[in-house]
């Protein structure tokens, strides 16, 4: 028992929490300064693309507004060009990627190493909303235009004129003179039609 005591490995009296402390201190600190490099990197990298676009973003119309052309801070800094697409970096620090966000998901519209071919594209991708905005405020004047425009109204018909009284009984008082002198007419004809049994009946009536 005596040996089992004495092989009992002592704790070493001179380590400290605080020595544990300091060294996680310094480890978190190591690691911090590498996020700080990589962003810093990341935003070196970006505010050079920035201006590289300079001129391009210089020529946008003032009034459109839809634009942010700003480079963000952060933990992954970013180019926004406008609300759904803006410019990273890949997780290498060299390759620039021009990312925009669909309904269907994020898509990668440039992706390279080299800054000229996501300059080009993100210039493409300006002009293009550019021109439809243009169109789309040219198709609006048209349409109010064409608004504008009033619509061929016929020309009203003349008012009726009122028939005198005297006129309008006289032209009632003919067409029912025309109106009897025509059952005449018809009976005159029936009668002569008809004349044969009118006079066979009138002699079978006879006593």
């Amino acid at each position: 028992m005596k040996d089992a005591g004495e092989n009992i490995t002592q704790i070493d009296q001179s380590r400290k929490l605080s020595d544990a402390i300091r060294d996680v201190k310094n480890a978190f600190a190591d690691r911090d300064d590498v996020v700080v490099d990589m962003r810093e990197a990341h935003r070196m990298r970006l505010d050079l693309l920035a201006a590289e676009l300079a001129p391009i973003f210089a020529d946008v119309p003032a009034d459109m507004d839809n634009f942010d052309f700003a480079v963000s801070s952060g933990l992954q800094p970013r180019l926004w060009i406008d609300a759904v697409s803006h410019v990273a970096m890949g997780r290498d620090r060299r390759t620039y990627r021009f990312l925009k966000d669909t309904r269907i998901g994020r898509v990668v519209l440039a992706e390279s190493t080299e800054m000229k071919p996501v300059a080009d594209q993100v210039t493409r991708y300006v002009a293009e909303r550019v021109f439809e905005r243009q169109r789309m405020m040219e198709g609006g004047i048209e349409q109010a235009v064409a608004g504008l425009k009033r619509a061929l109204v016929p020309e009203a018909e003349p008012p009726l004129r009122s028939v005198p009284r005297g006129k309008g009984w006289s032209a009632f008082l003919s067409g029912l003179g025309l109106i009897a002198a025509g059952g005449l007419v018809g009976l005159a004809v029936s009668i002569v039609l008809f004349w044969d049994r009118l006079v066979a009946m009138g002699l079978s009536f006879r006593p």
